[in-house]
């Protein structure tokens, strides 16, 4: 095709504007080359497409000729199917997850899936709460009850609590309560390790004869010796290291035996025993005495009690267990209670917030006596209410004796 077969029918000069007759060439105005007028391109109008409705599918998805295993066409509920296989669909569908082995400890956030070793749920990977962070137990005669409290990361405190025969056949309770030293290495190694200990001698020597102030002695150098023990050197350490012992493993420690109509209480620390006795209208008492800084100062009679207690040194101990504790010396004392009444053995993290004896006695529910686990469970929810900056444990020992008149509740003997 020629190009003058391609020149469109002007009626007007592109250059000048002016009139063109039929066939002109040139412009005879301004001599405008009308062969460089473009062609006029062929027409593309926007139509409609009809498509069959057997079709319909195929007009859209390009990728059915490439893929036999894609699906075509609308379903019966009128969507679309999809290219890849429906998951909503019974054989694509998960597998339902194993039940639990026998035995096997199951998710507290899923109920469903099994805890790996590390305390991880295989199911949906929820980080599980230590048995520690939370402990309670009943006896017939004594209950009690641990918590991680709402600051710390974990549960440093510990308790033992037993029951046991004297020769005679009478009965022997017993109470141990332990508070590991945040500052040094492995605390909550070193309470379990004196809580235990002490436990177990008293266990041996209380059926053996042995007075229980002597035995209560006896079970303090024991825990002492089990505390001692975490520090000593791994196999294969230097044998002559200077620093084994600093920050050596630490707890204090306090217990009550109740046994032949005597209350024994004995202590290395700041943890403390109190006696709240059944008829409120009688004085309740502490039994121990602190071995820290303030009770120093109050000792010295350089502060009174007030004063010391709140000075920001107040809770710095000054006698614990462990390998780099000065000269052991374990705090026993014998009272002879001449009425019924409740003892309250507990670490600092309730006694902050009830400290003095009739601040305890106040937070100590009316049925403690009868209901130990749950006045001990009240206890640890009164020191949660009050902030639960430290582990909280505590252990109650219902004391039972006859009414002998108006005398002091708590007497030493």
């Amino acid at each position: 095709m020629s190009q003058s077969d391609q020149q469109p029918a002007v009626s007007r000069c592109p250059g000048c504007e002016e009139p063109l007759d039929a066939g002109d060439l040139f412009c005879g105005a301004c001599g405008y080359d009308l062969s460089a007028v473009p062609a006029r391109p062929h027409d593309r109008p926007t139509m409609a497409i009809t498509v069959p409705a057997g079709e319909a599918a195929g007009a859209v998805r390009h990728d059915e000729r490439t893929d036999p295993g894609a699906r075509g066409g609308a379903d019966d509920s009128g969507d679309f199917a999809l290219a890849a296989p429906d998951p909503r669909t019974a054989e694509h569908a998960a597998a339902p997850l194993a039940a639990p082995a026998a035995g096997a400890k199951v998710c507290v956030a899923c109920r469903s899936g099994q805890v790996d070793r590390d305390g991880y749920c295989e199911n949906c990977g929820h980080a599980q709460p230590r048995e520690r962070d939370h402990m309670e137990q009943e006896l017939d005669a004594v209950a009690a009850v641990s918590d991680r409290g709402l600051r710390h990361h974990r549960n440093e405190d510990s308790f033992a609590v037993s029951s046991t025969a004297l020769p005679d056949g009478s009965p022997a309770v017993v109470a141990i309560v332990c508070d590991g030293v945040s500052s040094a290495s492995r605390p909550d190694e070193a309470s379990a390790a004196a809580a235990s200990a002490a436990n177990e001698s008293l266990l041996e020597s209380l059926p053996r004869g042995t007075h229980p102030q002597q035995a209560m002695h006896e079970a303090i150098v024991a825990a002492s010796e089990a505390v001692n023990a975490l520090a000593q050197e791994p196999a294969g350490a230097m044998e002559h290291d200077a620093h084994r012992h600093q920050n050596a493993p630490a707890c204090t420690l306090v217990g009550a035996i109740m046994a032949g109509g005597l209350l024994i209480v004995g202590w290395v620390g700041d943890s403390r025993v109190y006696w709240v006795p059944e008829d409120r209208t009688g004085p309740p008492a502490r039994l121990t005495e602190d071995d820290s800084w303030a009770a120093q100062m109050v000792a010295a009679g350089l502060m009174n009690e007030a004063e010391a207690y709140a000075d920001e040194r107040a809770h710095a101990i000054t006698g614990w267990l462990g390998a780099d504790a000065y000269e052991l010396e374990p705090h026993t004392a014998a009272f002879k209670p001449d009425r019924p009444g409740l003892v309250v053995v507990c670490t600092d993290g309730l006694w902050n917030y009830a400290e003095s004896a009739q601040e305890m006695a106040a937070a100590v529910p009316a049925e403690a006596r009868t209901r130990p686990l749950h006045g001990a469970q009240v206890l640890v929810g009164h020191a949660l209410d009050g902030g639960g900056h430290d582990n909280v444990t505590v252990a109650l020992l219902p004391f039972a004796v006859g009414p002998q008149g108006a005398g002091s509740a708590c007497t030493a003997v």
